[in-house]
């Protein structure tokens, strides 16, 4: 079944049928092999999945959008990234697993859905029993997901406009609101939250077992925006599942091609490249308290850029933020 899947991909929305098993990509630059960047433990996600532990987050090469302002632009569109096996990918899990990871997060599988199903379900059957997340852009299929189903404890999709010129403009995606909707609704419909209290050297917090957390980046200068999309959520995800809303935008210092540094100038024209304002800040915490969500989460407004990754390196993210595991330049690094 998988390489019918790959045949003729229409695995995401563009519905590309590009011949992927024959090395002919399609709009996720992608062949039929799944290629990894990094493998580490994670400090920098949500609380409810970093708990003690840290989230075993495992970057996947490409992506279903080209968001012009990626902060992991060097991954999911410009390749970088090693093919792993099957074997490998289930000894990566184990290892994180064994490290202390709290779950498996999966980051921007979406153009690999067969392949990813295959492989954390045999990762399953030979003792990974920590919880598998996926973390995605929100742009997927219901018939995709499918695939998922009973393999995915937790999803933590991003929903990021309902505004359809700004999905044009800045993913490439005009239809991309109406996606997300079906897919995150089938998220939060299929999957009732289960979150446990555990203890550690006396410690108590909450993790999630499953469930969903949906995501929400705050763009500069489009409050209004973030308050179309906070409305959705009220309406359709609260008391269901959790919302993370998140003012971390942050310009980021882009290396490239003359003519990819030119797209993303004329995309990110479509707003206020920025970091969010104290202003913003302040307007969201008013939309935080007027929407009363039962679970939300809300970043404190911070300048520190440090945190953006640069896959270039062993250590992509900053040591408080994240420790490495594996690498696609070196492979095991622990």
């Amino acid at each position: 079944m998988e390489n019918n899947l790959y045949s003729s991909c229409n695995q995401c929305p563009r519905k590309c049928n590009a011949g992927r098993n024959l090395n002919n990509c399609g709009f996720c630059r992608e062949s039929e092999d799944l290629r990894i960047a990094t493998a580490c433990l994670h400090f920098g996600e949500e609380p409810l999945i970093t708990v003690f532990g840290g989230s075993g987050t495992i970057f996947i090469t490409g992506c279903t959008l080209r968001c012009s302002f990626c902060q992991n632009y060097q991954i999911s569109q410009q390749g970088m990234g090693s093919v792993v096996s099957k074997n490998q990918f289930v000894q990566m899990c184990l290892k994180l697993q064994e490290l202390g990871a709290e779950n498996i997060n999966i980051v921007t599988g979406s153009h690999h859905i067969p392949k990813l199903a295959e492989f954390l379900g045999e990762a399953k059957s030979s003792g990974l029993n920590i919880p598998i997340t996926w973390n995605s852009s929100g742009y997927e299929s219901v018939e995709s997901l499918e695939l998922l189903r009973g393999i995915v404890d937790v999803w933590l999709p991003d929903f990021k406009t309902l505004n359809s010129i700004m999905s044009r403009e800045l993913f490439a995606a005009e239809d991309y609101p109406s996606v997300a909707k079906k897919a995150i609704r089938w998220m939060v419909n299929n999957t009732p939250m289960e979150i446990a209290e555990v203890e550690k050297n006396g410690e108590v917090r909450e993790k999630m077992l499953k469930g969903t957390i949906v995501r929400h980046l705050v763009l500069p200068g489009r409050i209004e925006d973030t308050k179309l999309a906070l409305e959705w959520l009220k309406k359709n995800c609260d008391g269901k599942s959790c919302i993370s809303l998140m003012s971390q935008y942050t310009p980021v210092p882009f290396e490239g091609s003359e003519e990819e540094l030119q797209w993303r100038k004329n995309s990110l024209s479509a707003f206020q490249n920025r970091l969010i304002n104290s202003s913003e800040d302040k307007t969201l915490r008013q939309l935080i308290d007027d929407y009363d969500f039962e679970y939300l989460f809300y970043q404190d407004l911070s300048d520190d850029t440090s945190w953006l990754p640069d896959f270039n390196r062993i250590h992509p993210f900053s040591n408080a933020l994240a420790k490495p595991v594996w690498s696609w330049k070196k492979g095991f690094v622990l």
